[in-house]
């Protein structure tokens, strides 16, 4: 490839951080690729690998209170080095011929502007525009990324927007001054499958349209094999393999990109145990594949949880007297049986989420029951509930926003234990504390640590070690692995299974991760607008799905290349 194909260049780029006046980590240990014109480049690897930094680098944004670039690095972008270029025309450069969408919209986009406002200012400020014509940009822009009646959504605020939409309104900021670069730091990473193909769609339309290039951040090689002309795999700041996405995928060179590639849940077979990162890692060629675990529904299943005719409204308020109730679940029905998995699955705003919640009484039903040993819990008093509690409990999508940070961990672990008089004193409760530690791969020095000190994928298995603090039989996982890397999610998938296997409990798990549901489920729950619309065992409604919805959410999935043989 000549110099003339080359849109940016990272030469050798060294960042570390100073974290005190003694502590400096290294974060980035001699990264060097290219970027070609007009094509898409992607960088894989877990957290912590590298990723995010080096587009911060590329970016200028790196924090200059603790970040320390090695002077020897080089970023070239059309002959210049943008590590020694002036703040004032670097900051030109971003926006303009640098763009980034950002893997939190909510938290990118500034709520107490309407997005019209937030797009029309990059174009006042980067191209001059007035504020008549920047408006009329704006729409056009809104209408390109797909956004309904853009000229009425331009007086929207973000949280009026679903998350599909306010990431649809990033990238039209992004492509507001026609970018050369556009670098996508994990944009889909928490949407459901359906809005994650259109915004994968919708990119690679771009991308053509107005021949960007396209930096993808992200840890999900499925994703990966759907836009990537190049792929470039990181790990603890080093560059492990590069090459063209043909050639990563079916001929990976590395043991770690062989262990990300084999990590994910395959879609044609559902092996006991995910094969984890140090599986290959550990000097291991490849593991030996795991026998294939058998999953369904039969007659004579024990039931453990019920649920009749759930429903859920809301009610917001228009004006001084007008009010709309939304319908959020709508006569669910459908039976756990004791030792089995049930998905629930569905697009953003389809009522799964709220099932769980409102099974949980987090939010009060406006009708139905919930029977679990014969007792409809809904209808139970605040006291008489309490009996229950600590027979079905709930994992959350984010454990650090669900993990109290004043409490270190024993402390979390203890407190269920002693509202529910598990355990005849402090000593036996932490001793009973470290086991469950211990039974989810984390040390016992971890109890004297507060949530901010662990990984996502440690938090999210404290979540599960303190949800089995009170020995549930039923577990309710509101999207408890969407967001964790692959490499930790075939970790929590494995212990979830044991789990199951020791104590016979039963899972509902709410996902729109549909292949992990098709790998967990004994039987697959379809919702969509508050209803179910379609049920059966996993591989019957994966193999022969009935209802168009159901269909369209299977050809979501994104499938990238085969692996290797």
């Amino acid at each position: 490839m000549s110099a003339d194909d080359i849109l940016l260049s990272v030469q050798d780029l060294r960042v570390s951080f100073r974290l005190d006046k003694q502590t400096v980590v290294e974060a980035l240990k001699g990264v060097s690729f290219d970027i070609p014109r007009n094509s898409t480049v992607a960088l894989v690897g877990e957290s912590g690998s590298g990723k995010s930094v080096s587009s911060l680098a590329i970016l200028g944004l790196l924090p200059k209170e603790n970040a320390i670039v090695d002077p020897a690095s080089h970023i070239l972008y059309e002959g210049r080095d943008l590590l020694r270029m002036p703040q004032a025309e670097l900051r030109r450069l971003r926006g303009r011929d640098f763009a980034m969408i950002f893997q939190e919209p909510m938290s990118s986009l500034n709520p107490v502007f309407t997005v019209g406002d937030q797009i029309a200012e990059v174009l006042r400020l980067h191209k001059g525009m007035s504020g008549k014509q920047a408006k009329a940009r704006t729409v056009e822009l809104l209408e390109e990324v797909g956004i309904p009646e853009p000229a009425r959504r331009y007086g929207a605020y973000p949280f009026q927007l679903s998350g599909g939409q306010q990431q649809r309104v990033m990238i039209a900021m992004a492509i507001a001054c026609e970018p050369k670069l556009l670098i996508a730091d994990e944009p889909t990473t928490a949407l459901d499958v359906t809005i994650q193909k259109q915004i994968i769609d919708l990119v690679g339309a771009l991308q053509k349209r107005h021949g960007l290039s396209v930096l993808w951040i992200t840890h999900d090689l499925a994703v990966v094999g759907e836009i990537a002309d190049h792929v470039i795999v990181m790990r603890h700041g080093v560059i492990r393999e590069t090459g063209t996405a043909a050639d990563v995928f079916s001929k990976p060179q590395d043991s770690y990109t062989r262990a990300l590639i084999q990590c994910r849940p395959p879609l044609d077979r559902r092996p006991r145990r995910l094969p984890v990162i140090d599986d290959y890692m550990n000097g291991v060629a490849r593991p030996a594949p795991s026998e294939d675990t058998q999953r369904g529904i039969v007659a004579g299943d024990e039931t453990v949880l019920e649920v009749r005719g759930l429903c859920k409204n809301f009610v917001s308020h228009e004006g001084f007297f007008g009010k709309r109730v939304l319908r959020a679940v709508n006569n669910v029905s459908f039976v756990l049986p004791r030792g089995k998995t049930v998905g629930l699955v569905g697009e953003s705003g389809s009522g799964k989420s709220t099932v769980g919640l409102t099974i949980m009484r987090l939010h009060q039903a406006d009708g139905g029951e919930v029977l679990f040993r014969g007792k409809n819990l809904l209808a139970l008093s605040p006291q008489a509930q309490m009996e229950y509690k600590r027979h079905i409990q709930i994992i959350f999508q984010n454990p650090y926003a669900s993990l109290n940070p004043r409490f270190v961990v024993g402390d979390i672990l203890t407190e269920p234990m002693k509202l529910h008089g598990i355990g005849a004193s402090d000593a036996e409760r932490e001793k009973m504390a470290a086991a469950l530690l211990d039974r989810v791969s984390l040390p016992a020095v971890s109890m004297r640590k507060y949530p901010h000190e662990f990984s996502g994928g440690q938090r999210q298995r404290i979540a599960i070690a303190r949800a089995l603090t009170l020995k549930p039989e039923v577990l309710i996982c509101d999207e408890s692995v969407s967001a964790l890397d692959v490499s930790v999610q075939a970790q929590v998938l494995n212990l979830l299974q044991d789990l199951q296997d020791e104590f016979r409990m039963s899972y509902l798990f709410i996902s729109h991760d549909l292949a992990v549901v098709k790998y967990l489920s004994d039987q697959v729950v379809v919702m969509n607008a508050g209803e179910i619309v379609e049920a059966a065992g996993p591989d019957e409604i994966y193999r022969n799905p009935q209802q168009a919805y159901t269909q369209r959410l299977l050809a979501s999935i994104p499938r990238g290349l085969a692996g290797p043989a």
